[in-house]
């Protein structure tokens, strides 16, 4: 038997309603999402354009969240289209009226085209009829455009000039003087602003644009904000200037993307934005910073003939096609740190001025599949590199790279960077403090506080710091803290005076061949070095056989001979300086690295010749010998400065000519024999009645001679694709 309804209990009644109630919270912005916004209407129009308060700052057309049909098939009562209605009401505002509202379209849904010159103000560009339009401010806005064009439109004057109807007054600019807002306006149609010129900001943050933006060479006086924007088909700004900052992030584009012409006066701001098709930029002009970190370029990018005044950014960028910087202009840094590209980067025939550089820290790209590609010889050395900390991989595929295209010269120029950071590295590792296990004097010498030291010391005793960077997270140690105290500190692990040894050992070696060479890039620098040597020791070598006493029977060179070995040693030596300045990185260590190869040893023997005196037969004999069978430039790579043991050999040996005007070049052919391993005759030392510190002093020279010919067919063969002069040794 069942109870009767009415006499239900209470507490069910007050349940259902309970759940009626959370259901309607919960899913009543749901269902509100799926409400379309009201149909903007004929006299929902007139309401809101009634409503506009010009007391008050700003005024503004509110049209906000609602659904504006503007089709030519939607008519109003009277059976015209509501579009011509819709922009001949705006117009008696927008460009009559003063101060000129805004107009604000946000959250709304516009259907059919829209084109904002039915809303603009044709003034002339010339003549007295502009101060009767604008205000003082618009005014001084528009003059800031007149120059840009100036040049164009007299052109068009002389062009036109035949015809009798044109006038100055055939040139009219079109603006628009309102702020324009459309945040979250959805366009389901183009949208047109071309050849405008926009006098207050425009603000179309998260709108979404369902077909084509058409912008061509319009202005935009003030701020311009499209971040969060989608544009799903193409967007035009062709010859568009935008004279303050202009906003991009995080905006899509999924069609065809033109820029090209275009300045941006302000920075241009596209950070983490997504280009899914074409972007041409081509000719446009950044005057202040170009921001595209963290952006991603699903397809070809074109920057050819873009001028960079200031820094461009593609940090962290990601790059899936070709990307071309052909022919741009980089007065500042290019920033690719993190950045990864997959096919090309092209810096071909892009001028950088001497302030400029490519910041590569952390690229990463495949050399077997994607290229970096420039002018050889150039694009080399404006690549930056500032740690090789993380770069090891980076710096070996930049050099397969550029070997690859036969860019042997830029391959050389980013393995001797790689080989400057090596040195700093190992320059920090042998004589920088190590955090791990300095004591507190040294941690308080280097800049540290009592209290950083303090956990500092607390921390290595918990756990060793393994790099550097760890001491940021002790809450002590700032950042400023960190960049001042991180050049004469090392995070690693103790180690023992014979790995410090060893460290010591391959800096020296490194530093050497960084000095003399560039590490094995440099043949002018080759060339310099050998070219004071000779000299040097082909003066030495002649001092020592021509000047050897006074007494009882002098024995010293002519005055003529004097002069000629003073002024040829000081030319050869004057051409090595000067090729050592323009090829030497750091030339003072390089006359440094000359200085104690020769004048510390060769000096000491040439002093103790002079200071013993010389007493021994053959003493009005010279000490060098030629070989007389033959005259001619030979390579000499196995040869001996000593004259052979086998008679019938020593038979072809006779002194050489002392008492001839051109006696005194064959000091400089010995030294040529001992350094370069060639010369013009084979010229060696006597082996009888010749002092041994004399001997002493050629085998010397002969021994550098075997590491500087090494030193330079290395560096030859790494700068000659495909040669490989050690098959001679």
């Amino acid at each position: 038997m069942t109870r009767p309804l009415g006499r239900s209990p209470a507490w069910i009644v007050v349940l259902i309603g309970l759940i009626y109630t959370g259901l309607m919270l919960i899913s009543g912005p749901v269902l509100a999402e799926g409400i379309d916004p009201p149909l903007l209407t004929e006299s929902i129009l007139r309401e809101r354009l009634n409503a506009i308060d010009r007391d008050g700052e700003p005024a503004v057309i509110d049209l906000t969240n609602f659904n504006i049909d503007l089709r030519r098939s939607y008519k109003r009562d009277s059976g015209e289209p509501f579009v011509d209605y819709f922009y001949q009401q705006l117009q008696q505002h927008l460009k009559t009226t003063y101060p000129v509202p805004g107009l604000d379209l946000s959250g709304s849904q516009i259907q059919g085209v829209f084109r904002i010159q039915p809303l603009s103000l044709d003034v002339p560009l010339y003549g007295q009829q502009l101060s009767l339009l604008l205000s003082e401010d618009e005014r001084k806005q528009l003059d800031r455009d007149r120059r840009r064009r100036s040049q164009l439109q007299q052109l068009a004057i002389t062009v036109l000039s035949n015809s009798p109807t044109s006038t100055h007054r055939d040139f009219q600019v079109r603006i628009f003087r309102g702020k324009l807002k459309l945040n979250k306006t959805h366009f389901f149609d183009q949208v047109d602003w071309s050849n405008t010129f926009f006098l207050s900001g425009v603000d179309a943050q998260g709108a979404v644009f369902e077909t084509s933006l058409r912008g061509l060479e319009s202005r935009f006086s003030q701020n311009f904000n499209f971040n969060q924007a989608q544009f799903l088909d193409s967007v035009s700004f062709h010859n568009s200037i935008f004279f303050t900052d202009s906003s991009w992030t995080q905006s899509q584009f999924s069609g065809e993307t033109d820029f090209t012409g275009a300045v941006f006066e302000g920075s241009g701001d596209f950070r983490k934005s997504r280009f899914k098709t074409l972007a041409n930029f081509e000719a446009s002009k950044f005057i202040k910073t170009a921001d595209f970190s963290q952006t991603t370029w699903n397809s070809r990018a074109n920057f050819a003939k873009t001028k960079f005044v200031q820094a461009l950014y593609l940090t962290n960028a990601l790059i899936l096609d070709r990307f071309s910087f052909r022919d741009a202009q980089f007065l500042n840094a290019v920033n690719l740190r993190e950045a990864s590209f997959q096919k090309l980067l092209d810096f071909s025939d892009a001028q950088f001025t001497s302030d400029a550089y490519i910041n590569i820290s952390n690229l990463t790209f495949d050399a077997s599949d994607a290229q970096l590609i420039g002018n050889p010889g150039k694009i080399g050395k404006v690549l930056s590199i500032p740690t090789l900390q993380g770069n090891e991989n980076l710096l070996i595929n930049l050099v397969r790279n550029f070997r690859e295209l036969e860019q042997i010269e830029d391959a050389n120029q980013v393995n001797y960077k790689r080989v400057v950071l090596v040195q700093r590295d190992l320059f920090k590792r042998v004589f920088a403090s190590n955090l791990n296990t300095a004591s507190r004097e040294t941690l308080r010498k280097i800049g540290l506080s009592q209290t950083q030291i303090s956990e500092i010391i607390q921390h290595r005793q918990e756990q060793l710091f393994s790099s550097l960077s760890e001491i940021l997270s002790l809450e002590s140690v700032s950042l400023n803290t960190y960049t001042q105290v991180r050049d004469r500190l090392i995070a690693a692990s103790p180690t023992t005076w014979k790995s410090r040894l060893s460290l010591s050992s391959k800096l020296l070696f490194i530093t050497l061949l960084l000095a003399l060479s560039r590490y094995g890039t440099s043949f002018a620098l080759m060339m310099g070095v050998g070219a004071i040597a000779i000299a040097y020791f082909g003066c030495l070598f002649w001092l020592i056989d021509r000047y050897r006493r006074h007494r009882p029977q002098p024995i010293l060179p002519t005055v003529f001979e004097i002069s000629c070995m003073g002024i040829t040693t000081g030319i050869l030596g004057l051409l090595g300086i000067i090729s050592i300045f323009q090829s030497s990185p750091q030339p003072w260590l390089t006359f440094t690295c000359l200085g104690v190869v020769m004048f510390p040893v060769p000096g000491l023997l040439t002093f103790r010749i002079y200071q013993q005196g010389r007493y021994h037969d053959l003493m009005n004999v010279s000490y060098f010998v030629e070989d007389g069978a033959f005259r001619e430039l030979r390579l000499m790579i196995s040869r001996l400065p000593i004259m052979p043991r086998f008679p019938f050999f020593r038979d072809r040996f006779e002194p050489i000519l002392s008492d001839r005007r051109w006696g005194w070049l064959n000091y400089y052919d010995f030294s040529l024999n001992n350094l370069l391993k060639f010369g013009f005759n084979d010229i060696r030392l006597r082996d009888k009645h010749i002092p041994g510190l004399i001997t002493a002093l050629a085998w010397y020279q002969w021994g550098i001679g075997i590491l500087y010919i090494s030193l330079l067919f290395w560096t030859l063969s790494r700068t000659i694709p495909g040669l490989n002069l050690f098959l001679y040794l």
